[in-house]
């Protein structure tokens, strides 16, 4: 079996393609970003004439014009996708959004046509954050182009096999016409090398938030849990890693100073915060799986979050953490003060989350996973060749 993976940006596609390519199993990773997966040149093709368009735009622009210029060259990664000479292989898998193309030379070559969801089905992606805006920043517009939610829309009534990397992610899928046989659920795997569990729960209340300061990610709602904490546990921090985005700005006004906020740390860097955390709280109201969920329980943090975080996906309240209602700052604060008040409990949750959340859900795991599903899809194909010994 050889897949072709395909995706205007990067997304989680690296690590993807080095699990694939683990097994042999990778026909190529065609996208605009770095290679950071170590995927082997020649099946590495990168979207350059997208990436210079965009460059001058990475470099001091301010968020909201990355993203419309993102948006703009897309035409760019469509006419560059067009000119590829395509690999022989069994499989297409693109990220929603970034699949039309892909998909016509699957229809083509009748490659099994494999859609990569990481948010929920357009209709609620849309719907869940133009509701946040209307409500916390009236007049403001979900930045995302409404002919690319069409796009994804179309995509998915195209695909083979739709991957859901978390509950709500499929759940929303059914509630908007996607068969349920056509969903395939696979949270998001975590590089054990570098997440490993946290010896203890610090002496004082830390807890840490991993994501773009948001609308969408509920920030509004944890800002004002956090409020609420901090007059029964005036010690506690609360830290924020991530960059505001466009609609936050009439919030952020009111937080700043509230919280600690890191805009930007590397992956070891993110390793060593969360071993110095008592808890991980994700407030989110629409969400695919957030990929730090699983190196938050890779690190050992019992995990605060809601059900359209994907949290619920690996997480049953009360024994990794809790799952919370979004949009309820009562009910947020509640299991934040209840998850550091005994540090036993703490320790113990934390222990279950990094068994559910790292132990046998490395990216090697989770590309398994989908390859698994792929021979089972498509019966005449050659399995995956076994492990590689070191």
């Amino acid at each position: 079996m050889q897949v072709l993976l395909a995706t205007c940006g990067g997304w989680h596609l690296p690590n993807t393609a080095k699990g694939f390519q683990n097994r042999d199993a990778l026909a190529g990773l065609w996208i605009t970003g770095k290679n950071e997966g170590a995927c082997p040149p020649e099946k590495f093709r990168r979207c350059w004439p997208f990436h210079l368009a965009m460059k001058p735009f990475y470099h001091g622009a301010p968020q909201i014009w990355i993203e419309r210029a993102f948006y703009a060259f897309f035409p760019v990664w469509r006419a560059w996708l067009k000119r590829q000479k395509w690999p022989d292989c069994d499989v297409v898998q693109a990220i929603m959004g970034y699949a039309t193309e892909p998909f016509d030379v699957a229809e083509k070559i009748g490659a099994l046509k494999v859609i990569d969801c990481p948010n929920s089905h357009p209709t609620t992606y849309f719907g869940h954050w133009q509701r946040e805006c209307d409500r916390w920043y009236p007049g403001e517009k979900v930045p995302i182009p409404r002919w690319m939610f069409e796009r994804m829309s179309r995509e998915l009534g195209r695909a083979d096999l739709v991957l859901c990397p978390s509950n709500f992610v499929r759940d929303t899928m059914v509630q908007n016409g996607i068969p349920a046989g056509k969903c395939f659920v696979a949270p998001f795997g975590v590089d054990t090398g570098i997440f490993k569990p946290r010896p203890s729960p610090p002496p004082v209340p830390r807890f840490i938030c991993v994501g773009t300061i948001c609308l969408r990610k509920g920030h509004q709602y944890l800002f004002r849990a956090f409020e609420q904490v901090k007059q029964k546990l005036p010690d506690a921090e609360l830290i924020c890693v991530g960059n505001y985005k466009r609609d936050f700005r009439r919030e952020r006004r009111r937080w700043v100073g509230t919280f600690t906020h890191r805009p930007l740390v590397s992956h070891p860097e993110l390793a060593e915060l969360l071993q110095t955390c008592s808890a991980f709280v994700l407030a989110s109201v629409e969400e695919g799986f957030a990929r730090v969920l699983s190196e938050a329980a890779a690190a050992g943090l019992p995990i605060i979050g809601t059900y359209e975080s994907g949290a619920s996906t690996t997480i049953s309240d009360g024994v990794e953490g809790f799952i919370v209602r979004g949009r309820d700052p009562q009910q947020i604060a509640e299991a934040m003060i209840r998850v550091v008040a005994n540090p036993s409990l703490n320790q113990k949750m934390g222990e279950a989350a990094h068994e559910k959340g790292a132990v046998k859900n490395t990216w090697q795991d989770y590309s398994d996973r989908l390859l698994a599903e792929y021979a089972r899809r498509l019966p005449a194909a050659s399995p995956a060749k076994p492990p590689q010994r070191q």
